[in-house]
């Protein structure tokens, strides 16, 4: 499995808006990115990612899942990028703060820091834990 960070502004999609799809999740459309299109690309269904709320928040808020790999993204006229679908799979109780990644030394080389623009991004296996670890995300 591999782990990925997605971003989202909350007043245009919000981790309570990715909730209420519930199982049949939402597909994770509108990335212009070539670098985020290329992360979308490498998603595997089963892996899981950070919910991110950027500009309003600035958190991690919740934990989603890849339920179908990526595919033509439908709100692409020029049929250039891709999306994926996923699905809600738990709140992170304590949401993770920028601010509380920045100060942390074992994360310094997180991409959330590295390429603070890009909204589709890795996240390591160690880089993971401690994120869990930080939101108190039972293993």
């Amino acid at each position: 499995m591999a782990y990925w960070l997605v971003k989202s502004e909350p007043d245009a999609f919000s981790w309570d808006q990715q909730v209420a799809k519930g199982a049949k999740g939402e597909p994770w459309t509108g990335v212009r990115n070539h670098t985020a299109k290329q992360n979308l690309m490498k998603m595997k269904k089963g892996d899981r990612a950070f919910f991110y709320h950027s500009n309003v928040g600035k958190e991690i808020v919740g934990i989603v899942e890849v339920i179908k790999e990526a595919y033509p993204d439908p709100s692409d006229a020029k049929g250039v990028f891709v999306c994926v679908d996923v699905k809600a799979v738990a709140p992170v109780p304590q949401p993770v703060t920028l601010e509380a990644i920045k100060q942390e030394k074992a994360l310094a080389d997180m991409a959330l820091i590295k390429f603070s623009r890009l909204s589709v991004q890795p996240v390591t296996a160690a880089e993971w834990k401690h994120v869990c670890k930080m939101g108190g995300v039972k293993g």
